[in-house]
């Protein structure tokens, strides 16, 4: 637990847009200083001037979290100006949506690249540092319904924030045999309203014009802001959970999956229709 974010630095990245820039002020609010990263160079920069004008210590430098190389300079430059993190949040991520069978490699490289192997080398350049400095702190990795509940054209999505749902708990069971002070958290939001399915690349070819506005005409409608995945972070950081689900349909489908699969994939296929996908 760690009830008084005062003073606390906590490192967000994919932190220019969505869900990483609401946490990053939301822990702002807290109190906490901040490292941000991002691809987005001009937007990050923009986020990190606000929060200077608010008063927020804040390092922020763009990097992409698939290069490993890159990772390890940054955590190189962050630790020499902060000697272990309080807070990491593996947010970085990418969505593609589109049939299996439309889903390019590249893109299946690209999508784990950055949603898995993101999160593997903020942890594994950030935690041993972490690990070294005691007392309570956290990693928060973000996760998604889909990690749960998988929806169908979106194959690549799924895979990588299943993923990511592993990598969480495996690496949680490993710092308990350690007896380390460090604790993992994941977090599934539901339908959130993002631009993650505006970005460039984010369709596959076969997602004609007409079935992405329904798409994203769903979310619009379905979804909340990313602000109320941002609180839940929060709370868990101070409270300690091991298991964040917010947002639409988290909660209830996490539950339902549990008790009848062949219901909840009834569930989601019918969600799908709604969504623009038959």
């Amino acid at each position: 637990m760690m009830n008084d974010l005062q003073g606390k630095w906590v490192l967000v990245t994919g932190a220019a847009s969505g869900i990483g820039r609401a946490t990053a002020l939301a822990f702002a609010d807290a109190g906490a200083h901040l490292v941000l990263s991002d691809r987005q160079g001009d937007r990050l920069s923009a986020l990190r001037q606000l929060l200077n004008k608010r008063g927020t210590k804040c390092i922020a430098e763009s990097v992409d979290v698939s290069d490993a190389a890159a990772m390890q300079t940054f955590a190189e430059r962050v630790h020499a100006q902060v000697s272990a993190l309080d807070v990491l949040v593996n947010n970085a991520g990418i969505g593609f949506v589109g049939p299996f069978l439309d889903t390019p490699l590249d893109v299946w490289k690209r999508v784990l690249d950055i949603n898995v192997m993101g999160a593997v080398h903020g942890c594994m350049h950030f935690l041993p540092r972490m690990m070294q400095a005691g007392g309570a702190r956290r990693i928060v990795n973000v996760a998604s319904l889909a990690g749960v509940a998988p929806a169908p054209n979106m194959s690549a999505y799924a895979a990588s924030k299943h993923a990511i749902m592993g990598l969480t708990e495996g690496l949680a069971l490993e710092l308990r045999l350690t007896g380390s002070s460090v604790g993992m958290t994941t977090v599934c939001p539901g339908i959130i309203n993002t631009d993650i399915t505006k970005a460039a690349g984010a369709t596959s070819a076969s997602i004609d014009a007409a079935r992405l506005g329904k798409l994203q005409s769903y979310y619009e409608a379905q979804g909340v802001g990313p602000e109320v995945v941002a609180a839940a972070i929060v709370e868990a950081v101070r409270r300690g959970r091991p298991l964040v689900l917010v947002g639409p349909f988290a909660r209830p489908m996490y539950h339902l999956r549990r008790l009848s699969r062949s219901l909840a994939q009834r569930l989601m296929l019918a969600d799908a229709r709604k969504a623009g996908f038959s």
